[in-house]
């Protein structure tokens, strides 16, 4: 909202200082100073009104370290993050651009799903929440609406074609990039590791002939669905312990804003060889509020908790961070920026599976960890839950700088 009556004063009354909403980095900065300050000052009293209402965390007795003293801290937190992450956005983003539009549905879609389950358990008294299959539900049409906008939406497109070694910065400026970068709208996406690091989607279905292509989104929305399922789930296994979901997210996010400013910049995209994506530079308004929103949170979420986030918020954070790494062209990328997800998700699929193989061929459940996720396995071998999430954020920004340095790496 800001952006458009700052722009509005700087063309009619050439106010003074109004320019600078023109400017992303000048808006990024500030929608994480306002996240920061919501998700601090004003969770705060959050907190205060979760606990008066007495929404606190059961916990199961598993047998873990300090289990039992986290009994009635206030669950829900997940509602600071959304509030500390949408008030920004609205405040400094375009509000008329596609993806801004797109991650707004995502927050309050996702959001809405965790809210309901978290409600259902502390107020329905209902220990399982929402049913497994309505959040399967809920995520499979959060990518059918992701899936189908990213397809079917005329503006939504990549520009590939590299800037003449002649072309100046001023006239690059100074003119449309439009003039210099031919608009394609196609299903390309981005793939490490290989020279030529540009996939398209459409080429999985080229085989069947001349006109296929036109149906390739029968094959690109259940991608979508799979990969929004797959990271929000992370993101909620991951939830585990004080501090773990929060802080890991953070690291992604900050990963993710880095690349939807280069992807959006003209120049960057050219020196990097990398696809220029219009008007994704405006996402790193969104995401800037989103980290700065989990950096505060983190604030009180840090061990010990005062409160934790609830499915309200690591469903929402996980679906955020999928549809980002799509809407930017980069969810191949996902294995391993969000790798401690990945990690988290696969112990559990493994533990169950093997757990299910040796029941019933040996007629005794047998383990391959201690217990699931994997950062339960290693508070049961008596690792204090501070050092398991310092480790696991570590290991996170090491990814995080692989994931960068995949750029270069073909």
């Amino acid at each position: 909202m800001l952006y458009y009556l700052f722009d509005y004063l700087d063309k009619t009354y050439d106010l003074p200082g109004a320019g600078l909403f023109q400017f992303i980095t000048f808006r990024a900065a500030m929608a994480v100073i306002v996240s920061l300050l919501i998700a601090t000052v004003y969770g705060k009293k959050i907190i205060r009104i979760l606990q008066k209402k007495q929404i606190g965390e059961n916990v199961r007795d598993l047998g873990l370290q300090g289990q039992s003293e986290k009994a009635g801290t206030p669950t829900m937190g997940g509602i600071i993050i959304i509030l500390a992450t949408i008030i920004p956005v609205l405040l400094f983003a375009k509000l008329d651009n596609v993806y801004v539009v797109l991650l707004l549905i995502t927050t309050l879609w996702m959001g809405t799903i965790g809210f309901i389950d978290d409600y259902l358990k502390k107020f329905r008294n209902n220990k399982d929440g929402l049913s497994g299959k309505f959040k399967v539900i809920g995520q499979v049409g959060l990518g059918i609406i992701v899936g189908a906008t990213m397809y079917f939406h005329p503006g939504i497109t990549v520009k590939r074609h590299k800037l003449k070694s002649t072309t100046s910065m001023e006239v690059i400026a100074n003119k449309n990039t439009s003039d210099f970068y031919p608009e394609e709208h196609s299903l390309l996406t981005t793939i490490p590791f290989v020279k030529h690091n540009e996939f398209n989607y459409e080429s999985l279905v080229s085989w069947m002939g001349e006109g296929a292509k036109d149906y390739a989104w029968l094959l690109f929305i259940p991608i979508v669905i799979f990969i929004i399922t797959a990271v929000s789930n992370g993101a909620n296994l991951t939830d585990g312990i004080d501090g773990l979901a929060a802080g890991t997210s953070a690291i992604i996010g900050v990963t993710l804003a880095i690349f939807a400013w280069v992807s959006g910049n003209v120049i960057f995209a050219d020196y990097l060889n990398i696809m220029y994506i219009p008007n994704t530079g405006e996402l790193t308004i969104f995401i800037t509020a989103f980290v700065g929103a989990l950096i505060g949170f983190l604030w009180y979420n840090a061990f010990p908790a005062q409160v934790f986030m609830g499915d309200t918020g690591s469903l929402t954070i996980g679906g955020i961070i999928a549809v980002i790494a799509i809407a930017i062209r980069k969810e191949w990328l996902i294995p391993i920026l969000c790798g401690v997800f990945l990690i988290e998700n696969l112990s559990v699929v493994l533990q169950v599976s093997w757990f299910k193989y040796t029941k019933r061929k040996y007629g005794q459940g047998k383990r391959i960890f201690k217990m699931s996720p994997l950062h339960h396995h290693f508070q049961m071998k008596g690792m204090h839950e501070s050092k398991i999430v310092t480790r696991f954020w570590i290991v996170g920004i090491v990814l995080a700088v692989l994931t960068i340095v995949t750029l270069k790496i073909r």
